[in-house]
């Protein structure tokens, strides 16, 4: 062939390849999940023995039920602005992770930085709504008196960090999303530091008491919000421009994934207030009880909670890369992997429930409320852990609206004649027994879903919601949207 037809060829258009390749589409699966879950744990175990801390200082004081029963009162009405930092995370990962897993480095980018506007302005917006109806939200949990007074001071203080905190979740999904397990550890972690360092200063050295606590969470929240930010911006690079014009049109698969995940992440402090309101009839004691174990729960069982959050970037990556058999089994070594963490924490709470009751100096119904939990009622927790494995699975393939119709049954149909149940014939210990047992058969009947969607998926059904507005019609009929069909926007713009 002449020079003149060689020049006169069109080029080859150069194969788009990815800037690194996707750390979940090969090796061990059961490595990459227990490696994630080693260091993901580690902070997240760390940020919550920060909130034991909160309890155990305070417990030290004069008039210790009081204090503990506003602290729970308190961190009740918290969780529930939580759960929408906790879906706008879940969120940003559902939609990072599989661009990340496709090549789409600079769509990842684009993503993660409206990831974060959104969150910003949402959690700004639930704060304030929050913050005005604190003494209403108290009061419908039943908090009277000394109590009601304390945990209304807390929670002036405290929520208005929510913005922080919840910026902070969002950057650790994106780092969990790169499969950057020890950033988005540390993210938590170095918060759980600064909550443990700051707490006994201002409670016992500035004799602040339950105040010194809630600006102790203040100071870890930004702390949470600094160390995530610095992760993704200038470590991984992973915030892009916001690009104003594709702002909004990101915003809809955000939030096709990020409602439905919001009332999902909704629904278990929801249970957990309405257990509140009912064992607040029983006494400070019974709240206090309830309290150290709501702290005690998340310490022993941080290892399920990390699990849950790195499955969904492992499925993310393995979707993205369309590889049915790894996201299977995925899913299958994760409900086996809750087992073992679950009988793990059963035995090291039984051999420990005695310390557990010297330390918090607990006596009478207190301690005996905490003796059930810890020896007969904490192994019900792995039903709740798989439930929580599937919701993972379930938001990431953009079926969000199965886990929240989980969620809420279990928080409803699976808690309120269970409680209801338990109390007539056992008072407090039934509403607690009653609150575990609702878990067992909506976390048996997720997973199962769970393995359906990934055949469903992999049999060549709608893919889901998508980085430029396309929506997959089963979120758009549980929306009541139209589906439309609106070009792919081009490579080159990310």
């Amino acid at each position: 062939m002449s020079e003149p037809e060689i020049a006169s060829r069109p080029k080859a258009r150069p194969e788009r390849r990815p800037a690194s390749r996707p750390k979940f589409v090969t090796g061990s699966l059961l490595s990459h999940l227990l490696v994630m879950t080693g260091t993901s744990s580690l902070g997240l175990v760390a940020i919550f023995i920060g909130d034991l801390a909160n309890v155990y200082f305070l417990s030290l004081l004069d008039e210790r039920e009081v204090l503990v029963a506003a602290i729970g009162y308190a961190s009740t009405v918290f969780m529930l602005t939580i759960g929408i930092g906790i879906g706008l995370a879940i969120a940003t990962t559902s939609v990072v992770s599989p661009a990340l897993g496709a090549g789409r480095n600079v769509r990842a980018r684009r993503l993660a930085v409206h990831a974060h506007l959104w969150t910003f302005i949402v959690s700004s917006s639930l704060a304030l709504v929050v913050w005005l109806l604190t003494p209403n939200l108290l009061a419908m949990l039943g908090a009277k008196g000394l109590t009601f007074d304390l945990a209304k001071s807390y929670l002036n203080i405290a929520v208005p960090a929510l913005p922080p905190l919840a910026l902070g979740m969002t950057s650790a999904a994106v780092l969990r999303s790169t499969g950057d397990a020890r950033r988005a550890m540390n993210v938590t972690l170095f918060g759980a530091v600064a909550n443990i360092v700051f707490d006994p200063i201002l409670i016992f050295g500035f004799d602040m008491g339950i105040e010194g606590a809630a600006w102790a969470s203040v100071i870890a929240r930004f702390t949470v919000m600094g160390v995530g930010l610095y992760g993704v911006i200038a470590v991984h690079k992973m915030l892009g421009r916001p690009k104003w014009q594709t702002f909004i049109a990101d915003g809809w698969p955000l939030a096709a994934i990020a409602l439905p995940a919001i009332a999902t992440n909704l629904a278990t402090p929801s249970a957990n207030a309405y257990v509140t309101a009912v064992i607040s009839q029983h006494g400070d004691g019974a709240v206090a009880a309830w309290t150290i174990i709501g702290r005690i729960m998340p310490v022993a069982f941080g290892a399920v909670f990390a699990l849950t959050g790195v499955v969904g970037p492992i499925i993310g990556q393995n979707y993205g890369a369309h590889d049915k058999h790894r996201m299977h089994e995925t899913l299958r070594l994760a409900v086996w992997v809750t087992g073992a963490f679950t009988v793990g924490a059963w035995l090291l709470l039984a051999l420990a429930a005695p310390f557990i009751v010297g330390q918090f100096q607990a006596s009478g119904e207190t301690a005996d409320l905490i003796y059930l939990f810890c020896r007969w009622l904490c192994p019900l927790f792995f039903f709740l852990g798989i439930l929580f494995v599937a919701n993972a699975v379930f938001n990431t393939l953009g079926r969000a609206h199965i886990s929240t119709a989980l969620n809420w049954a279990r928080a409803t149909l699976g808690t309120i004649p269970l409680v209801l149940i338990g109390e007539h014939y056992a008072g407090a210990a039934g509403v607690i027994t009653g609150q575990m047992l609702g878990a067992v058969f909506f976390g048996s009947i997720a997973v199962l879903l769970g393995h359906r969607l990934i055949n469903y998926l992999g049999d060549g059904a709608p893919r889901p919601a998508t980085a430029n507005g396309r929506f997959d019609p089963a979120i758009n009929r549980f929306l009541g949207i139209a589906t439309t069909q609106s070009p792919r926007l081009p490579d080159k713009t990310g």
